[in-house]
């Protein structure tokens, strides 16, 4: 087996894919409306499902964590630690909701973690140090 994808249990299906389509840069491969959406991010398959529509197809009903939760966490990588600030603020400004503001770990990355819509968590983050102070 291999991983093909991942995916999440959306309550408004068109709410989520604006966010990561407009927000965080997916690729849609699916309409708006559609009960099962794929968006494409470097080459990485990432799956909505509407939940009403799978409990439907599965025939089994489901619970779902409210507000913003820690069921999983969906990772980012940008190429520099100013990057990770500079997307911090671009995210923000587009209707992300902050969760931790860029931080240096101690494990050397520079790291931080804003919410979709529905409360997902999504880490924006890098190992590589500089940015622009470091170009010549």
């Amino acid at each position: 087996m291999r991983l093909d994808g991942f995916g999440i249990f959306v309550k408004d299906m068109g709410t989520m894919v604006r966010f990561y389509r407009d927000v965080l840069g997916f690729e849609i491969r699916e309409k708006e409306d559609a009960g099962n959406v794929y968006l494409e991010k470097d080459g990485t398959l990432f799956l909505m499902f509407r939940r009403s529509d799978f409990e439907k197809m599965t025939e089994h009903n489901f619970s779902y964590a409210d507000g913003i939760n820690g069921h999983y966490e969906i990772a980012l990588s940008v190429e520099n630690y100013d990057s990770v600030d500079r997307a911090y603020k671009e995210v923000l400004a587009k209707g992300a909701v902050p969760v931790m503001p860029p931080t240096t770990e101690e494990w050397g990355q520079r790291t931080c973690y804003v919410a979709d819509p529905e409360g997902n968590l999504i880490e924006i983050g890098s190992f590589v140090k500089g940015g622009t102070e470091d170009v010549v």
